[in-house]
């Protein structure tokens, strides 16, 4: 998907940044996102994995806070790295309203569920943070549209992987991505399951 079919306040950071055209990963998978396929993106570090995530989220949600529950869910593994994401995502929000919202273990899990259920349209979220606020029925994945997880190889320590397994069951229907450096078989699991008819794009 060339950056001129993206959304307009998108388009124009874009440009104002000096990305003119899209990176070669971008070229693979923009527009497969943009047309609703689920993804193993296995690319490796410096390729635009990230840029890519922020840019399919905000084209998918239009660039338009709506309504109260999240709409996009992402997977990080620590708070630094929520926290990172967070800034990118900022750093594209002019022209839209957006709505960014990281939970993470170091902050008290009942602000967590009460800052997210005054509305959000993004959450960046740990695992295991995610699930309890989950259980604690502190937010609602029904209007997901997009399940992301990104440098999926901190899920194969300190039982993530069990974790973020556990979210599909709890989605009636969604768009999952996963971006990591290496394909690693037990991703396998996932193609039996929830992402039965899921492309893997290599770069």
């Amino acid at each position: 998907m060339p950056f001129k079919k993206l959304i307009t306040p998108l388009k124009a950071i874009l440009e104002h940044k000096g990305f003119n055209t899209p990176l070669p990963l971008q070229k693979k998978i923009l527009s497969k996102i943009k047309g609703g396929a689920s993804m193993f993106v296995i690319a490796p570090k410096g390729s635009g994995k990230t840029t890519s995530i922020v840019i399919s989220v905000i084209q998918k949600l239009k660039g338009t806070a709506f309504e109260d529950a999240p709409r996009a869910l992402i997977f990080v593994k620590n708070k630094q790295a929520a926290l990172d994401l967070e800034l990118e995502f900022n750093a594209f929000k002019k022209g839209n309203d957006l709505r960014v919202y990281c939970a993470y273990d170091e902050k008290p899990i009942d602000t967590q569920r009460d800052e997210i259920y005054e509305g959000t349209d993004i959450v960046i979220a740990t695992p295991k943070r995610l699930n309890k606020i989950f259980f604690l029925n502190g937010i609602n994945l029904n209007k997901l549209q997009l399940c992301i997880i990104e440098d999926a190889e901190f899920l194969f320590g300190n039982n993530n992987l069990a974790e973020v397994t556990r979210t599909p069951e709890s989605i009636s229907k969604c768009q999952y991505l996963v971006f990591a450096e290496k394909f690693d078989k037990r991703f396998e699991r996932w193609q039996d399951t929830f992402m039965y008819n899921a492309q893997v794009v290599k770069l």
